[in-house]
């Protein structure tokens, strides 16, 4: 049975409908899924628990969804995801920014700038061209130090409000990296951003090729967010929000929405996939309302489960392999 809670700890538990447009331009509605649904095994792997101080389920396949998902990203979640390696001469090669980068020294935009300015060597010799391409036997220096290549970190974080989402920022008093300040001698950075005031779930590496599978439009990743609004929703802007809103980053909808407290119409789950900055946001300021508070509460099939406000963990291998593979959505 529902347990009421209160502040951040409020977990989805609606059994309300959900709306979705049929082919012909009907409505029609189907059961919403609680996410708060217990489990039925105690044994079950994190990356099929939900997250945190709340207790989401992993959605389920009735979820709700947009028929309106163009085919060519339905077809693309099917394939295995798999790294474009070089081929012919460039077989086995980095370029020469992508191994600086890899090697948690600097981006690479900042490592082109380094290489213009003379101060990487390859077997010896300094380069300055753009593109030259290095193989594992060669010998990389910058700044008369070898390089090497570190081991890839995947670090969880249950974003806290007030921090912000930078590696570096001279004018913010808090970063989310100072959350994790010792967790890792590589240089990680977070994948995508929450801004300051909004919470959840947050993840660190120094994955560069991951980082781009997850946040590129076109891999099409699930994030799902607890909205707590200024006054209660209405079912005809919930509706309105699932068809699709124009704000002032352009014409957003989204995959699935409900009330997320079946006693509290002022709490709204909202799954979508857009990355637009402060799309939920925007999405809710269309319709007249404010958001008082915005918690993440999945991405990419990560979850919070068992994660306190402020805390963090590394990542399993087979959570890290199936977000390698594409097997989350």
């Amino acid at each position: 049975p529902f347990r009421k809670r209160t502040g951040d700890d409020k977990p989805f538990d609606s059994d309300k409908k959900l709306w979705k447009k049929k082919d012909d331009g009907s409505q029609e509605s189907s059961e919403r899924p609680k996410f708060n649904r217990p489990h039925s095994k105690e044994n079950k792997p994190a990356y099929e628990r939900s997250g945190g101080d709340k207790h989401f389920d992993k959605p389920r396949k009735d979820f709700q969804k947009r028929e309106e998902i163009s085919e060519s990203f339905s077809k693309e979640d099917k394939k295995p995801f798999t790294l474009k390696k070089p081929k012919g001469e460039h077989a086995g090669t980095d370029r020469l920014n992508k191994y600086i980068a890899n090697a948690g020294i600097c981006s690479r935009r900042e490592a082109d700038e380094y290489i213009k300015a003379g101060l990487v060597k390859v077997n010896g010799v300094v380069t300055t061209e753009m593109g030259v391409r290095v193989k594992p036997e060669d010998e990389v220096r910058f700044n008369d130090e070898t390089i090497t290549l570190e081991k890839k970190v995947y670090i969880l974080l249950n974003k806290p409000k007030d921090y912000i989402t930078t590696t570096d920022d001279p004018h913010a008093k808090r970063t989310v990296m100072e959350l994790i300040e010792g967790a890792c001698r590589e240089r990680v950075y977070p994948v995508g951003r929450l801004d300051r005031n909004t919470t959840g779930v947050l993840l660190l590496t120094n994955d560069g090729d991951l980082v781009k599978k997850l946040t590129h439009p076109s891999y099409n990743k699930k994030k799902i967010y607890h909205v707590f609004l200024n006054k209660s929703a209405t079912k005809a802007d919930l509706q309105q929000i699932l068809e699709g809103v124009e704000t002032e980053d352009g014409f957003v909808k989204a995959d699935a929405i409900n009330f997320a407290d079946e006693a509290d119409k002022t709490q709204v789950g909202i799954e979508i996939h857009s990355g637009q900055n402060h799309v939920v946001r925007n999405i809710f300021g269309a319709l007249g309302y404010n958001v008082e508070k915005l918690d993440r509460v999945y991405f990419a099939g990560l979850t919070k489960k068992n994660l306190q406000r402020g805390k963090w963990r590394f990542l399993s291998e087979k959570e890290i392999n199936m977000l390698r593979i594409g097997a989350y959505k």
